[in-house]
């Protein structure tokens, strides 16, 4: 699966690759345990056992996936002046990547899948 990652990159333009590569970076400082995979063809993060954040490139951003509503509604003030969509956050290819906000985003991720989403947990306390 590796070589699908690097053929990924390499397939980039090289602005977007330098981008991709400091979001992998930014990934792995936080979670150094992570199997890296390729998956929904796009180069993607797995933690025991389950996939928990993809990354990928377009013509003017990158974005970051799954990040969901609660994660959005947290870090609503970080998320400020970047693009956001039901599960994405974009981040613009004009701008240097924002690795501090990467990282609080995959930490955000890495708890909902580690600890469950606060829906989730909400579900199994009323059971």
């Amino acid at each position: 699966m590796i070589k699908d990652v690097t053929r990924y990159f390499a397939a980039t333009p090289p602005k977007a690759r330098a981008a991709l590569r400091k979001i992998r970076a930014a990934i792995l400082s936080v979670a150094p345990k992570a199997e890296e995979v390729f998956s929904y063809r796009i180069p993607a993060f797995r933690l025991n056992g389950r996939s928990f954040v993809w990354y990928a490139a377009f013509k003017d951003h990158c974005s970051l996936y799954p990040m969901t509503g609660a994660i959005r509604s947290r870090l609503a003030r970080d998320l400020a002046g970047y693009e956001t969509s039901k599960g994405t956050v974009r981040l613009p290819l004009a701008n240097p990547v924002p690795v501090g906000l990467v990282k609080k985003l995959v930490k955000a991720r890495m708890a909902e899948v580690t600890h469950g989403s606060p829906a989730a947990q909400k579900r199994s306390r009323t059971r």
